[in-house]
């Protein structure tokens, strides 16, 4: 049970005033809310896959930023039910995927409040501006809900903001014979009285992004063993896709050993993977403590979405814009696996990249500036964010690279940091290299088309 401030009414002559309704993200302004700021998010919920039937309760604890009258949550589809704040029944109206709470006593500048939305309904998938499937997916025996970059709204209300990180209780309760996998620890399995439905119970203790939430449904195959570093780690698996994935799946304990020496102790209290069948999701995802896959990953892709762990999800992107800090780095931890197990070295990568015609997608727009929402996951984001990492390197030298690896996934740690954020940290870092480090962001971070040998 959650321990909340019991609120009154603003009084005094000082009155509240509706929080904004989004954050004015470059790419996604109307996404996230302003006025409050979430730290838990316990949600309780029950799915059908034969009926494709979703009923779920959020209770979200949160502290008033400033005096409020009324404040929005991100909510796509979906029936709401009843709302209710700190007990007491709230007006609830909606337009687009805003749900407009106006509770009925006002509530005041740093207090505590915690909101129940209780809803139901068929849950929507979302189209990206990419074209890509995210929100809550069926697949062959069951469902997947991803949330990268807006996807989370779709089954469950929030501030779907990556810069308002919380931790989590999810509760799923689906029919006997399947299970119900999402983030952090597992902390209690239950059968119904009748023996028609198993109840799975999660618990995040780390701060996370909204986007990074997941449950998958289905007839997977759970492991549960430690590392011998003493990391739980939990995994769930297609039984389709079980021969096909043993073999990366066996060096999960060797990446993360090898991504601890990196990059500084691992963020999080389990590792793990969600291995679904192949088409179930048109990509895999860094969802918290354990990546969803379609299907059996690659080592490189593998190695990408664990090194994510440090890079974006416990140090999150504290807008859209700031992508290229979430998949530059990952792309980037490829490249080191590669160069110390026995493939090309980052240069051998770096170089291959660099020899592509001025007229490759790589050279498109800069990794810090994509020009539309539809381009965040395009190649510069990925290899030539990659790229601006391996000129740093170059330019302050192996021994203060991989210090600066470590020092930035600690310096933010469960927390969000921005582009600015980031070069400012290097700088800092590297005092006699100001003017080599201006040409790298000048040139290969924020400069257009394809660099110059210099």
């Amino acid at each position: 049970m959650l321990l909340v401030t019991t609120l009154t009414a603003c009084s005094g002559g000082v009155h509240g005033t509706p929080g904004a309704a989004g954050l004015r993200d470059p790419y996604f302004p109307r996404l996230g809310n302003g006025g409050y700021d979430v730290t838990h998010y316990a949600l309780d919920l029950a799915y059908d896959p034969d009926t494709h039937r979703l009923t779920g309760r959020a209770d979200i604890t949160a502290t008033a930023r400033q005096a409020l009258s009324a404040f929005d949550l991100d909510f796509k589809g979906l029936t709401v039910d009843g709302v209710t704040v700190d007990g007491e029944r709230a007006a609830g109206s909606r337009v687009g995927y805003e749900l407009k709470v106006r509770p009925r006593d006002e509530l005041r500048e740093g207090a505590t409040f915690r909101t129940t939305v209780r809803y139901s309904g068929e849950p929507v998938t979302i189209t990206d501006p990419d074209g890509s499937e995210e929100g809550w997916l069926r697949t062959a025996d069951g469902a997947l809900a991803l949330g990268e970059p807006t996807g989370s709204m779709a089954w469950f209300p929030g501030n779907h903001h990556p810069s308002d990180k919380a931790t989590y209780d999810i509760t799923v309760t689906v029919p006997k014979g399947l299970k119900a996998v999402s983030n952090g620890e597992p902390k209690r399995e239950r059968t119904s009285a009748d023996g028609r439905r198993t109840t799975y119970a999660w618990h995040v203790a780390q701060p996370m992004a909204s986007y990074l939430a997941t449950v998958a449904i289905g007839r997977f195959t759970m492991r549960t063993y430690t590392t011998p570093s003493g990391l739980p780690v939990h995994t769930a698996v297609d039984p389709h896709e079980a021969k096909a994935s043993a073999k990366v799946l066996a060096r999960l304990p060797e990446v993360i050993a090898w991504g601890t020496r990196t990059f500084g102790a691992y963020p999080f209290s389990s590792a793990g993977a969600v291995i679904d069948r192949a088409g179930d999701a048109g990509y895999a995802l860094e969802t918290q403590n354990r990546p969803v896959f379609p299907g059996a990953p690659d080592l490189g892709t593998f190695v990408h979405e664990l090194a994510h762990q440090w890079y974006g999800d416990s140090v999150s992107p504290e807008s859209w814009r700031d992508m290229w800090l979430n998949e530059g780095f990952a792309t980037y931890a490829e490249w080191l696996w590669d160069e110390e197990h026995g493939g090309p070295t980052a240069q051998e990568t770096f170089d291959a990249l660099y020899a592509r015609p001025r007229s490759d997608t790589v050279w498109s727009f800069p990794p810090a500036d994509p020009p539309t929402a539809a381009q965040i996951s395009d190649p510069p984001v990925y290899q030539r964010g990659a790229m601006v990492l391996h000129k740093i390197r170059r330019t302050v030298g192996d021994a203060k690279f991989r210090a600066l690896l470590r020092g930035w996934a600690a310096a933010h740690k469960y927390g969000n940091a921005s582009t600015a954020d980031f070069t400012a940290y290097v700088e800092k870092e590297n005092p006699g290299r100001a003017k080599e480090l201006g040409r790298v962001w000048d040139v290969w971070l924020y400069g257009d088309g394809k660099p110059g040998r210099g």
